[in-house]
């Protein structure tokens, strides 16, 4: 269970009362959200305004924009939980997460801002042959967000209806149509500007509830945080090891090992590949805004998930693990659990109205995600595929800007479909898949393009689809998709995607140790392989990703 998995929890509702109260909360959210997106839309003018909000954000803006494309509902639930249920080995989440925008901050940011226009691709494409290298990137971010895509729309169908209480297949079909459709608006309306907004809103929303749950749990404990560490060991029925390593991650066993090494890797190197984080440093104005715009994240990052540290912490001690694993075995319902205790407990009216409260938060954070992955993948498939590939350049802008909001419908309309087939299935490996194709096809290519003299066409193409098929590869041959009992999952997986009783060829719950070396070595052999050579436009790109000259 990845932190960025969003489990089906079964958390029912307090009462009539907290139902009606999300529901206001909810409506009132997303009306707030469509008056911004209806605003946005007014300023869209130009291919720069749609995809990259005309580059007028500040450094500021866009550090809590990445903060709200970044902190997912199920990031924010997802490592509650694990802090809940699994105590030290939370940090192992927390803080690859965290050190992941390191890797952002020194290697791909500002040399991105300057040296591309709108996606990933231009600054691949810039001194390689256009068609197969955009092709390649294009159907690379076009999976990525998908995979990510379905696994937020699924965690939505199960989080919205349960929290309001609304049981059965129909209302978890119903909440991924309306949060695929509310996703489609922004993205065809509001487009960068828009969805920018909406994110910053999300931000700002889920600082604050985590923020006042942060406090009031801390209260509880005279702001000593070690009284609270030592109420959580206690109340967790694990006594002194829930604050030691091991929990979900066993010492001593060495697949289990393997297996952190591997999240590890795809965690922190995955991020700098992810597309809807790297089109975000276009939207400010220079390569300085960007670099302090990823200094602003940081912040805001590293905060939350010191938040989510008390969070789940408090929930451990107040709720107790026992209580929140009956509810849902990932710990997914841990934040909402503790936010109903804080309030006064199941059938007060003050904790039904801070649960409703998380909830609202929850549901935000899943449309500003949702909402950012859709436009990365629209202005992909917009500026990459038809502009270049297709139409070989020769695309106006207007026609670019036209088939970008097509392809945001086709592709939302897709997701909710393939979302809908899915509700029932494990969508772990759909969160593994993303991480790990970014980290095993993007990441390679784009480090090798801004630093290696020698890298060419070949290479990239070679790269991209290298570890693209090997993410995916690895996945289908491991336990999220083969549940037997192995030494690594002594009790299987239930959850299995095909099969619960046959053992995984490979033990690996994470693809990251293994396609990631496959995306660099693709990479490198392409390269070495071809004849190609490009060291005049590297000369012409290491400038202008160095120092902005002729930046966009």
């Amino acid at each position: 269970m990845t932190a960025h998995t969003l489990a089906a929890p079964v958390l029912a509702a307090s009462d009539n009362e907290h139902r009606t109260f999300s529901l206001i909360l909810f409506a009132v959210f997303v009306a707030i959200t469509l008056y911004i997106t209806l605003w946005a839309s007014r300023q869209n003018k130009t291919a720069a305004d749609y995809y990259a909000g005309g580059r007028q954000f500040s450094a500021m803006q866009n550090g809590l924009a990445i903060g709200g494309d970044y902190m997912s509902a199920a990031s924010f639930l997802g490592i509650a939980g694990m802090f809940a249920l699994s105590g030290y080995d939370g940090f192992l989440y927390s803080i690859g997460f965290l050190v992941a925008w390191l890797v952002a901050l020194l290697l791909v940011a500002e040399l991105l801002r300057n040296s591309g226009r709108f996606t990933m691709a231009d600054v691949l494409a810039f001194r390689m042959r256009q068609r197969p290298v955009r092709a390649a990137a294009g159907i690379s971010t076009i999976v990525v967000s998908i995979f990510y895509l379905l696994a937020q729309m699924v965690g939505a169908g199960a989080l919205v209806s349960l929290l309001l209480g609304v049981s059965g297949e129909a209302a978890k079909i119903w909440t991924i149509v309306v949060v695929g459709a509310l996703m489609i608006f922004y993205v065809t309306v509001g487009g960068m500007k828009g969805t920018t907004w909406v994110q910053i809103v999300k931000a700002v929303m889920l600082m604050t509830g985590a923020l006042v749950m942060t406090v009031w749990v801390l209260s509880k404990y005279s702001f000593n945080l070690s009284t609270l560490l030592g109420a959580a060991a206690d109340a967790s029925g694990k006594g002194h090891a829930f604050l030691e390593p091991g929990l979900k991650y066993g010492a001593t066993d060495m697949w289990s090992k393997l297996d952190l090494l591997s999240l590890g890797l795809a965690l922190v190197l995955g991020t700098a590949g992810l597309p809807h984080i790297l089109i975000r440093f276009y939207t400010v104005p220079n390569s300085r805004a960007a670099r302090s715009s990823v200094n602003w994240a940081i912040g805001i990052i590293g905060v939350f998930y010191l938040m989510t540290l008390v969070i789940g912490f408090g929930a451990a001690a107040l709720v107790g693990g026992k209580a929140i694993a009956a509810q849902d075995k990932g710990g997914n319902t841990a934040a909402v659990q503790l936010a109903e205790n804080l309030g006064g407990g199941s059938g007060s009216t003050g904790g039904a109205v801070f649960l409703a409260v998380i909830a609202a938060v929850a549901f935000a954070t899943i449309l500003a995600v949702v909402a950012g992955l859709t436009l990365a993948s629209s202005s992909s498939f917009s500026h990459d595929l038809f502009a270049n590939v297709f139409r070989r350049g020769k695309a106006s802008e207007r026609d670019e800007v036209r088939m970008a909001r097509i392809s945001a419908v086709v592709i939302g309309a897709v997701a909710i479909v393939l979302s809908i087939f899915a509700r029932g299935l494990n969508v772990a490996f759909l969160v593994a898949l993303a991480f790990a194709v970014a980290a095993s096809a993007n990441l390679p290519t784009l480090l090798f393009s801004l630093f290696w003299k020698r890298f060419n066409t070949s290479g990239a193409v070679a790269g991209i689809y290298g570890g693209l098929v090997s993410a995916v590869g690895v996945v289908l041959l491991s336990p999220i998709c083969w549940g037997g009992k192995s030494d690594t999952i002594p009790k299987g997986n239930v959850d299995a995607l095909f099969s619960e009783t046959t053992v995984a060829p490979i033990p690996l719950q994470n693809p990251g140790l293994i396609s990631i070396p496959i995306g660099f070595l693709c990479a490198y052999l392409g390269t070495v392989l071809s004849k190609e050579r490009t060291a005049e436009k590297y000369a012409e790109l290491e400038v202008r990703a160095l120092t902005g000259e002729g930046a966009h």
